[in-house]
């Protein structure tokens, strides 16, 4: 079964509960500070991207706020026990990872140390109703970010042991971030303002230029304001550990097909595909090479696509334009007919049927036949992820 289908199949059983899914809530603050309040925010982040990196599914931070209004629970309060089972089960989540951090005043008062910092957490298990024990790390509050990141690991470790990489190679693979970076970001995340949020990431990604999240939040920022090379310059770089990497790639790519670097569009959409065979990612490959003029990649890439899902009219609209370019005129013509069934009033696609039919090519210096494939902007990971562990599940 194609990952088209699987993705399709997301949609039309919308009601399916979630695969082993862990739902990550901002931590509680119990020290004397309420300006500390974003750090619960900032451990859950961090946890829930520690988990989401190693390939488990987590309910995303807008997952999380719908169920605070549907539960009418207000975001940033302490919640009881009965109300994070509550919220775990209005999610279907398997796994509800919850706890608490404090800050100590720190014992040599001639210490630069801001004081010492201590982060507890539980795992409340749903799916057999049972909560685990305390576990959590101390340290300096200066090395927040080293302190969640093993943290991260921790729950990891608890959540799914076997899929959990040796602490050292984890810990290396996220190097250590200034606090004052990860301050601004989780600010930027938590804030409304558009012109706020983007004074607060790109405050973030200049304090530290290794930290990923605000980079990949400033290039979908400028990506859907069509800016695509400052786009592209942020989504480079986002790093591997990055659980948006992927999806930074794939956007990467669509920003280098519209500067008109194909090649390295492909490359974008070849690495996502390796690990992602979406077919959004195919039909935009397909349309990478189609503009390098390798027909036979391109067709290969857009039928893939059409294994998934054929019933989306685009994907037969590119393997029509790409055959009629190499002077296929009868596949052509049958692709642009399967296109124009699904989307009778199509016009481009019934001129160049025409065309197709009277063996009418692309003509040099015509600009209207030149690069009229269709990119696909929508990229859903997290359905696929979602279908793949039910399928695996049973």
């Amino acid at each position: 079964m194609r990952s088209g289908v699987l993705v399709l199949l997301v949609v039309s059983c919308a009601f399916l509960a979630r695969a082993e899914t862990t739902l990550v809530l901002p931590f509680f603050n119990h020290s004397n500070s309420a300006n500390l309040d974003w750090i619960g925010e900032s451990i859950a982040k961090s946890v829930n991207d520690s988990l989401a990196s190693e390939g488990l599914l987590v309910l995303d931070r807008a997952d999380r706020l719908e169920a605070y209004r549907r539960l009418d629970l207000r975001p940033g309060a302490e919640l009881t026990h009965a109300s994070i089972l509550k919220l775990g089960e209005s999610l279907d989540a398997s796994n509800v990872v919850y706890g608490w951090f404090e800050l100590l005043p720190p014992a040599d008062h001639a210490s630069q140390s801001k004081g010492s910092f201590r982060i507890s957490a539980r795992i409340l298990d749903l799916k057999h109703t049972r909560q685990g024990q305390v576990f959590g790390v101390s340290g300096a509050l200066e090395d927040l970010a080293g302190l969640e990141v093993r943290l991260g690991w921790l729950t990891l470790a608890t959540v799914a042991p076997r899929v959990a990489p040796p602490q050292e190679e984890f810990l290396k693979a996220r190097p250590p971030v200034r606090i004052d970076a990860v301050e601004n970001y989780i600010r930027g995340l938590l804030s409304t303002s558009p012109e706020q949020r983007h004074r607060l990431f790109t405050q973030a990604a200049r304090l530290d230029g290794h930290y990923s999240p605000p980079c990949f939040e400033l290039g979908k920022s400028y990506w859907e304001k069509k800016e695509y090379k400052i786009a592209a310059d942020w989504l480079e770089r986002v790093t591997r550990t990055d659980p948006h990497f992927l999806e930074a790639q794939f956007f990467l790519g669509i920003c280098r097909y519209h500067e008109g670097n194909f090649a390295a569009a492909e490359h974008a959409f070849q690495l996502v595909a390796a690990s992602m065979p979406l077919n959004e990612v195919y039909n935009n490959l397909g349309a990478a090479q189609d503009r390098r003029n390798d027909a036979a990649a391109a067709e290969a890439s857009f039928r893939k696509a059409l294994e998934g899902d054929d019933a989306d009219p685009d994907y037969y609209f590119n393997l029509g334009y790409t055959q009629w370019r190499a002077g296929q005129y009868d596949a052509a013509q049958e692709s642009f007919r399967n296109m124009l069934a699904r989307s009778p009033n199509d016009q481009e696609a019934s001129a160049l049927l025409g065309r197709a039919a009277r063996h009418d090519g692309p003509r040099a210096g015509e600009p209207r036949s030149q690069g009229r494939e269709r990119l696909k902007t929508n990229y859903d990971e997290a359905a696929y992820r979602q279908l793949q562990a039910e399928l695996g599940k049973n």
